[in-house]
């Protein structure tokens, strides 16, 4: 009788198609990742560039080579502050998906690692790993 062999063998593939699956499913979320972290270097720029456009005009303020005014004053603390905090608040938001992302990678690595695979045309299972 061939019913344990043939079970194993749809237990096998069951198993390999939920990895398969998990597998294109951590790959969507390594490659959203992947865009977050581009997005927050961006961020990160724009946040340095309203710090140092904010440092620079009231230095030339201060040198009296842009004339100084109570309103021009308050939008460059305000540059300045929020381009702080927005750097303070992306610094944060990369930590956490660096972290994500190694730990979505791990877990690829390790369904890599559990996937049979095999050479094609092959018809025994070999691993390649």
């Amino acid at each position: 009788m061939t019913g344990g062999a043939g079970r194993q063998m749809d237990d096998d593939t069951v198993r390999q198609d939920l990895a398969r699956h998990e597998m294109i499913r951590l790959e969507a979320l390594i490659e959203k990742l992947n865009d977050r972290l581009a997005w927050c270097a961006k961020i990160s720029v724009a946040a340095k560039i309203a710090i140092g456009c904010g440092a620079l005009w009231f230095v030339l303020a201060l040198l009296g080579l842009l004339p100084f005014g109570a309103t021009a004053f308050a939008g460059t603390v305000a540059a300045m502050l929020g381009g702080v905090v927005l750097l303070g608040s992306n610094a944060t938001t990369w930590d956490q998906t660096v972290e994500t992302l190694r730990a979505t990678e791990a877990a690829r690595a390790v369904l890599i690692g559990q996937i049979g695979l095999r050479v094609v045309g092959d018809d025994t299972v070999r691993t390649l790993h």
